[in-house]
């Protein structure tokens, strides 16, 4: 019979595409990875992983089982469900995905009540962008996500998912002290063209909706800094080197030369959590999301 930790381990090189994204999914090192691999290319007598450049591709042979690794997973999960439903506790293994501002702004209280409340939950977090945490929950990879976007820019949620809305995180335009622009008590979003951004890179949805936000001002954004910190970004618009719109979730006191100006409209996103509907019984997501809900309600 075939080990299930060995199924487990190709089924993630199927879905990230490489041991290495394999790996950090599961918590594993490459090698333990490559290992449990290995482990089972002997058990089946078939090469699953053949060499191409400097990392892996799977064999038909292995896309194939993968497949079949996808079907038995979700039937195990199905069952860990029907036993913790059973039981009555949250018990077992809980991979939350979030966005980095939720994972310092929001989680830490989350996850230190779970930890206090359901000892035999152990809870695990991945700081990841929304576009991933999406597919990773859809994928079975994790259990829950923390994720946002916008209403200009929404996220496609992936079929089968439900989701618990959370509230609106409202967005400030932070810029130099001493910028013209500061002078204003609320800044149009027409007064915003002709500046020098710092944004996250392309393929964040931040960064997709400043983009989409600036178009339809009329200008394509000059994003003259690419930083995925907005910490770092805070640091560049404190050194006077360009303009920042910046979430309140997770953002710290700011510096003295750093001014915050809301903006009008007022930008604002959504966040909200996902999970698996067939694990909506299972009363390790029906803790977090109740700790979810009360953590976000005492932060506003």
């Amino acid at each position: 019979m075939m080990d299930l930790g060995r199924l487990r381990a190709l089924h993630a090189v199927a879905v990230h595409g490489s041991v290495g994204g394999a790996a950090a999914a599961l918590g594993f090192t490459p090698s333990a990875v490559s290992q449990q691999i290995s482990k089972l290319e002997r058990e089946t007598r078939t090469v699953l992983l053949e060499k191409q450049g400097r990392g892996v591709v799977l064999t038909d042979a292995a896309r194939r089982l993968a497949d079949t690794a996808r079907q038995v997973l979700a039937l195990v999960e199905q069952a860990e469900v029907t036993l913790e439903e059973q039981r009555g506790e949250a018990a077992g293994r809980l991979l939350v995905a979030s966005f980095a501002t939720a994972a310092r702004g929001l989680l830490p209280g989350v996850l230190a009540e779970l930890r206090g409340s359901c000892p035999d939950l152990d809870v695990r977090l991945l700081e990841t962008d929304p576009y991933l945490a999406n597919e990773l929950v859809a994928r079975g990879e994790a259990d829950l996500a923390v994720v946002q976007d916008w209403a200009t820019v929404p996220l496609p949620v992936q079929d089968g998912l439900s989701r618990l809305d959370l509230g609106e995180d409202p967005v400030d335009l932070l810029l130099p002290a001493g910028h013209p622009l500061g002078e204003l008590a609320v800044v149009p979003v027409a007064r915003l063209c002709g500046q020098r951004w710092i944004s996250v890179p392309p393929g964040n949805i931040c960064h997709d909706w400043l983009v989409r936000t600036m178009r339809e001002a009329g200008e394509e954004p000059d994003v003259v800094y690419q930083v995925g910190e907005f910490e770092t970004q805070i640091a560049l618009i404190d050194a006077g080197l360009g303009l920042g719109l910046v979430p309140r979730l997770g953002r710290g006191p700011l510096p003295p030369g750093v001014l915050a100006r809301p903006v009008v409209p007022e930008p604002s996103r959504r966040v909200y959590a996902l999970w698996r509907t067939r694990t909506s019984r299972r009363p390790a997501i029906t803790a977090a999301l109740d700790a979810l809900r009360d953590h976000w309600a005492r932060r506003t």
